[in-house]
């Protein structure tokens, strides 16, 4: 099976996939810079704290200062709901802009994996570290295009499950 690399908001063309890849998205009724705001913006506990992380001068930074957080600076449960807002943040992403949702399609059947340089914990969970990782941004990326590549007219499979 192929794979497709992707890393840096700046590489061309996957770099779009980065959570960090500059493309305003509107999400729970909020405009943002970035999916990655989007998504951080639901880990503050406190308002001036997410006011603190959506003022950070790049997108880099705010994961940064993000994943550093005090347990008592991040929203209740963010543990359990973190996966499932990522989910809604990418279908955000990638059905409110044609050339993102377009691109994604274009990789049909290979394996996304975001391949980071640092080994870290938060690496090695979103995506994959020497190969080593659980590659999550990567398997919800892949799990997002299986979706989007079902004609409109089918129902997803979730949705003949619930009948």
């Amino acid at each position: 099976m192929d794979e497709i690399h992707f890393y840096r908001a700046s590489e061309k063309p996957y770099g779009a996939f980065s959570n960090l890849f500059r493309r305003e998205i509107v999400f729970e009724g909020e405009r943002f810079v970035t999916s990655e705001h989007a998504y951080q913006a639901g880990k503050a506990r406190k308002p001036a704290v997410r006011a603190w992380l959506m003022a950070a001068p790049s997108p880099a930074l705010l994961a940064m200062a993000a994943h550093g957080l005090y347990y008592w600076d991040v929203a209740p449960g963010w543990s359990k709901t973190k996966f499932d807002r990522m989910r809604a943040v990418l279908h955000a992403k990638f059905t409110q802009h044609d050339d993102l949702r377009d691109l994604l399609l274009s990789t049909k059947t290979a394996r996304l994996v975001e391949s980071a340089t640092e080994d870290n914990a938060v690496n090695r969970l979103w995506g994959e570290v020497n190969g080593e990782g659980r590659n999550m941004l990567g398997e919800m990326l892949m799990e997002l295009r299986a979706k989007l590549a079902l004609p409109a007219d089918l129902p997803a499979e979730s949705e003949i499950a619930a009948e």
